[in-house]
């Protein structure tokens, strides 16, 4: 999991197994940011959109979740014009991009979580010195 900001740079990055949900997910990837600051909003695919989720973060975090509603959603709890940024999503698919260049991290060679996660934070190092 990863979170960007406006620009594609990377805010924060976790690593975990494939068998836990995203939204599980989410707080321990913002616990490892690699910043001091959270962004007053995150923006999500149709996975995030879970209102104790939603209250969790507004409430514990102050952070906003952005995300569409499922097609199957009974009450509306978001208007169209929250959802205009929605579109900007493209950022965080261009820093997977920018972290697939990195030979190392395409292909899952360690084993150790811990040692991936080094791996990780060294890409996201040398695209963060790439921008500055």
């Amino acid at each position: 999991m990863a979170a960007a900001d406006g620009a594609g740079l990377p805010l924060a990055i976790g690593a975990a197994s494939a068998s836990p949900h995203e939204t599980k997910l989410l707080e321990t990837t913002l616990d490892e940011s690699l910043i001091d600051e959270l962004p007053e909003r995150l923006i999500g695919d149709k996975a995030y959109d879970a209102d104790k989720l939603d209250e969790r973060l507004w409430h514990e975090r102050g952070v906003k979740l952005i995300a569409p509603h499922r097609r199957g959603r009974k009450t509306k709890t978001q208007d169209g014009r929250e959802l205009r940024r929605y579109r900007r999503r493209w950022m965080v698919e261009r820093l997977f991009a920018w972290l697939q260049n990195f030979r190392r991290l395409v292909t899952r060679y360690e084993v150790k979580v811990e040692n991936f996660l080094g791996f990780l934070h060294l890409g996201c190092i040398l695209i963060l010195l790439r921008q500055f």
